[in-house]
């Protein structure tokens, strides 16, 4: 790793020292699988700053997290699209692993009147934090053609962020745990296939808890 680093820093001109050490932690953080997070501080005593100081730095902290993404589609030819997200996924500088349950035929859900969906969860490690595990989604859906035009409607591609570690996040433009799959068998099917003892932050209660209180 001293010997990668060094590279790193010969070979590698940045502005700013925050651009260094992002730059620094995935390179860390990509290097072998046994790495799990990096902290990194990087000092610059010299920085260009009209003011009194000793030093410049700056200490960020990345690691790996494990998410839970869940799958839909019914427009087209969903198990193909499916197949294609979970490839996408799999194959992503950011994303280190991805492991897929069985795609299932469900019944559409929010009382649109519209074709089955197929749906599926994946399980990710991913070192993206979640507004950029959103971000990366969202262009994912759009690559797919998905049009968001009717609430609950049909659509090419649905992938929504179920979990994050075991982050409770409230946004404006993100919930997570999402906010309503406690109530979606097929949310909670292919979950507990694949992480029946994932836990759900807010309701303290694993997948296969919340899907046998579901089905009764």
């Amino acid at each position: 790793i001293c010997m990668l680093i060094t590279e790193f820093m010969q070979f590698n001109n940045f502005d700013l020292i925050e651009t260094v050490a992002e730059n620094l932690a995935e390179l860390i953080l990509d290097f072998s699988p046994l790495i799990n997070g990096v902290k990194i501080r990087i000092d610059k005593p010299e920085a260009p700053i009209m003011l009194p100081f000793e030093t410049v730095a700056v200490e960020i902290e990345r690691k790996w997290h494990k998410a839970y993404i869940g799958l839909g589609s019914n427009i087209g030819d969903s198990y193909s699209i499916l197949e294609e997200a979970v490839e996408k996924l799999t194959n992503h500088a950011a994303i280190r692993s991805c492991k897929a349950s069985a795609f299932i035929l469900t019944a559409p859900y929010g009382g649109v009147e519209q074709k089955d969906f197929l749906n599926a969860v994946a399980e990710i490690e991913t070192r993206l934090n979640p507004e950029e595990l959103l971000y990366l989604l969202n262009m994912f859906e759009v690559e797919a053609g998905r049009v968001r035009a009717i609430h609950w409607g049909p659509r090419t591609l649905d992938l929504d962020i179920l979990l994050y570690d075991e982050e409770i996040i409230h946004t404006e433009k993100l919930i997570i745990p999402h906010i309503d799959m406690h109530n979606r068998s097929f949310v909670l099917e292919p979950m507990c296939e694949i992480a029946p003892y994932a836990y759900h932050p807010v309701l303290r209660k694993t997948m296969t808890e919340l899907n046998t209180e579901l089905i009764g």
